[in-house]
């Protein structure tokens, strides 16, 4: 089957099963989500949706978040881990956000890199979510999910959103990587695939 037969069953599929996928991340504007993002580096987005509505409840600007101080953060994000390392970058990249951006979370790629922990997919989800621009955030179950199914036979997490992009209009991107994490969540986890999986029934991933 070729790759752009088995593009055309996963859109099918997962547009039946996730038609309204929405942002798995609580936020509010784009400040939040940014942090959200950020703290689900290595943690679950459950976990996060556990602990930010008290830290967003204390910080919810940029301006609060810097007043709050990391320390402060740590105790709010301690189930997250990595906690130090997190509570600094949130409250050094809230600084930066008053010098350079008014308080305000930029909405270009360049802008976004350049802040502390921001890395190429954290500023992907921030442009797709809070901006609506096109973007294909890769986590860990995209990467598996493209391999499992033939669609990229790449190594690195920039071939697999390289690969992908090819296949698939611009226009279903920013819908078409939360519908792939819920279904690698739900459907197709790490250990393996489960037997109702239809997308690797279907591709014959099975």
């Amino acid at each position: 089957m070729r790759k752009a037969e088995k593009a055309a069953i996963v859109l099918r599929e997962l547009e039946k099963e996730y038609p309204e996928p929405g942002c798995p991340l609580n936020h509010t504007d784009p400040f939040t989500l940014l942090v959200a993002v950020m703290l689900s580096a290595q943690c679950t987005d459950a976990r996060v949706n556990k602990v930010t509505p008290a830290l967003f409840a204390a910080a919810p600007t940029p301006q609060a978040m810097v007043e709050l101080g990391w320390e402060r953060v740590r105790e709010f994000i301690a189930t997250c881990g990595l906690t130090e390392t997190k509570a600094k970058r949130i409250v050094q990249t809230s600084a930066l956000l008053l010098e350079r951006h008014n308080g305000q979370v930029p909405c270009t790629f360049e802008e976004l890199e350049a802040l502390p922990g921001v890395g190429h997919k954290t500023a992907s989800v921030v442009m797709t979510q809070a901006f609506g621009m096109p973007a294909f955030p890769v986590d860990t179950h995209i990467f598996r999910l493209a391999r499992r199914w033939g669609l990229s036979r790449g190594t690195t997490v920039e071939k697999v959103e390289a690969d992908i992009k090819k296949l698939f209009p611009k226009s279903a991107w920013n819908k078409l990587h939360v519908q792939l994490v819920l279904w690698g969540r739900e459907h197709c986890p790490a250990r393996g695939c489960r037997p109702s999986c239809p997308i690797c029934t279907l591709l014959g991933a099975v």
